[in-house]
């Protein structure tokens, strides 16, 4: 079990000079929440010259050749619609965003690995529906027995979730770092403040 695992996965920039660009698919909502569909403003800039994108917004510096000045793009739209993913690949990071990085047994946040319920050892699966996120303190008490044995109990029974579950989930862990531009175009979807 992976006990120094972070629970931060937010691609955040390690200084506002790299300009990351907010990349929203053709119907202005962003390829994915968490991580966040961010692009370099070098992938973001040759888009754009390459009339794959359309910028929506820019930061206030440029980048300069010899001949040409350009704005930093800071959201670009695709001109191409991309269909979004039916199904959820089953990964630790998604596995943890499902379990809202708590421990499913103790409710507690950080240090987290993941546990089997039903262990390996007598027949359990690594699926969907048989493995969870926990701490490092729960999995050890547990180890490989059952859950009637080890006197722990699931906050929820685990099981698949749908892309738009992930989706909603993702939006209640936003980055560290967000540009005044993109705010329009993350939580559209919110009730407006009157």
């Amino acid at each position: 079990m992976d006990g120094d695992f972070r629970t931060e996965f937010t691609r955040e920039p390690a200084s506002r000079k790299q300009h990351a660009a907010l990349v929203l698919n053709a119907d202005y909502r962003p390829l994915s929440y968490y991580p966040l569909s961010l692009w370099s403003w070098q992938d973001a800039v040759k888009a754009a010259y390459m009339d794959r994108v359309d910028i929506v917004a820019e930061y206030d510096d440029y980048v300069r050749s010899p001949t040409t000045r350009i704005k930093i793009p800071s959201v670009v739209v695709l001109k191409d619609y991309v269909k979004p993913q039916k199904r959820v690949a089953f990964t630790r990071f998604n596995l943890f965003l499902r379990d809202e990085f708590r421990c499913q047994y103790c409710g507690s946040r950080g240090d987290l690995t993941f546990d089997h319920v039903v262990p390996r050892k007598v027949g359990g699966v690594t699926s969907w529906e048989n493995v969870v996120a926990a701490c490092s303190p729960c999995n050890l008490k547990k180890g490989s027995k059952s859950l009637r044995h080890s006197g722990l109990h699931l906050r929820k029974p685990p099981r698949q979730p749908s892309v738009h579950e992930l989706q909603s989930l993702g939006r209640r862990f936003p980055p560290n770092y967000l540009h005044d531009s993109w705010m329009d175009f993350l939580y559209w979807d919110s009730e407006l403040e009157r």
